[in-house]
């Protein structure tokens, strides 16, 4: 009787040690078959989520928009003040929502396809009308000498910048502003090549292509946008600054690891940028890992040699010496703007000489990528950046005489956000989420109570032996 009750405690006890097992077992089957699944619904290919998020994006995609408005006119254009800046916003719009179009598949594994570029101004996300004005730099009067440097052209600019009554400031509605106006000066330049119409994202494109590879095995080759306008490079930099790398930022690879940093291109500042881990979130019930976008990305080549390419005017850099802005001239056809994070945001001090009322905010101002790490999809995201424009003094310009040194003129900032919808968050967790913590789960527990059984029945096993007769 005694060796049939200690047989029963030791099968229960194998029992145990064979669930404990089991589990142990489960971890390494488990992420194979997460890996696995993974692998096929995060290559772009028809009937794969993520070609679903692709080709629709998964949630609304917004740009918000701050205008800084003068409020020292006066004192900037008679005497050369330092304008007094105040910000205006969020003027909101609702971007790029309508699925991609004309998609084609080539035999060397791209897609090429077309990107309806719809904009459409939200009212009830904004503080006010897109009617409302406000007091910023004349784009048309500051671009003009930087367009035509010949003495006697900008001598003539003069003359019909006078007769236009256009001054180095204006009074603009924010919907002219941001989409276009027609210039009072430009009109009276006779050339029939030089745009009549400007505005800071004039002329809007209705419509942006673009190309990408995409590969079977995901995990050996990670999904990269390999042709901007169909070019590997592009021409505004030298040397590597000029690839273009990485992913548009809409996904990633899969399993991303916290020790790396992802590469994304950005059409907005024409280069490619790469972002770092800073912290975990959860976005909807949805573990996410948040990268940002580190200080070393605009940082003078003194701190950050990588960055020397970037670096195109001697002058306004100081011998490359200052961080913080990017010169993006050369990708807006000569235009001097200039980029940075919003309100100057880890910009040397320089460039806070010669304006004023900015308060950069690490939290606020910050760029930043929330990724789901096992499949790489970025579900929620905000891209901040500032434009500005380089003004500099000009004797043969009436309208730019006053200026007292060349500065840096932050004309707004814009958000562009977006999180994944609710709807699609639910897909998400059910397809994903979900099975992997039932998966955890399943580990866990199948190790928990096999160990608590084994070491308990083995222990009464033991007792009972103890305890039988001799």
């Amino acid at each position: 009787m005694g060796c049939n009750q200690r047989c029963g405690l030791l099968t229960v006890a194998i029992i145990g040690a064979v669930l404990a097992i089991l589990g142990g077992v489960l971890i390494p089957v488990g992420n194979h078959f997460v890996q696995k699944t993974i692998k096929r619904e995060a290559v772009i290919e028809k009937g794969t989520i993520a070609y679903q998020n692709w080709v629709i994006p998964g949630s609304p995609i917004y740009r918000q928009f701050w205008l800084f408005d003068v409020q020292n006119p006066e004192e900037v254009m008679q005497n050369g003040s330092a304008p007094v800046l105040k910000q205006k916003g969020p003027y909101t719009y609702r971007m790029r929502y309508k699925p991609k179009e004309n998609i084609t598949e080539y035999f060397d594994n791209t897609l090429s396809y077309f990107q309806p570029n719809i904009i459409r101004f939200e009212p009830d996300l904004s503080i006010g009308s897109e009617n409302d004005t406000v007091t910023t730099v004349n784009l048309a009067v500051v671009a003009a000498p930087a367009l035509f440097k010949a003495g006697l052209i900008q001598a003539l600019m003069d003359i019909w910048m006078k007769s236009s009554k256009s001054y180095f400031l204006q009074t603009r509605s924010v919907k002219e502003l941001l989409w276009g106006y027609e210039d009072p000066f430009l009109k009276k330049i006779p050339m029939s090549k030089v745009p009549k119409v400007v505005g800071v994202f004039y002329p809007v494109s209705i419509n942006s292509k673009g190309k990408l590879f995409t590969y079977n095995n995901y995990l050996a080759s990670k999904l990269r946008v390999i042709f901007f306008l169909f070019q590997r490079t592009v021409r505004y930099w030298q040397s590597y600054c000029g690839m273009v790398n990485g992913t548009d930022a809409a996904s990633f690879h899969p399993f991303v690891n916290k020790s790396e940093e992802l590469r994304f291109f950005s059409s907005d500042i024409c280069r490619s940028i790469s972002a770092k881990f800073e912290s975990e979130q959860i976005v909807k019930d949805i573990p996410l890992y948040r990268f940002v976008i580190p200080p070393s990305a605009f940082a003078s080549p003194i701190t950050n040699p990588d960055n020397v390419c970037f670096c195109t005017d001697i002058s306004i850099s100081e011998n490359c010496t200052l961080g913080g802005m990017l010169d993006i001239s050369s990708c807006k056809a000569g235009k001097p703007v200039y980029i940075s994070l919003p309100h100057f945001l880890h910009a040397s001090k320089e460039f806070f000489q010669f304006v004023k009322g900015l308060k950069p905010d690490k939290e606020e101002h910050k760029t930043f990528l929330d990724v789901e790490p096992i499949t790489g999809f970025t579900l929620h995201f905000a891209k901040r950046l500032q434009i500005n424009l380089l003004v500099k003094p000009n004797p043969k310009i009436t309208a730019l005489r006053k200026i007292k040194h060349h500065f840096i003129f932050p004309i707004l900032w814009l958000n562009e956000t977006a999180i994944i919808g609710d709807e699609k968050a639910d897909i998400f967790r059910s397809k994903v989420t979900n099975k992997i913590k039932l998966l955890n789960f399943l580990q866990l527990t199948l190790m928990i109570i096999g160990s608590v059984i084994f070491l308990g029945f083995l222990v009464a096993f033991f007792l009972c032996k103890g305890k039988s007769p001799k």
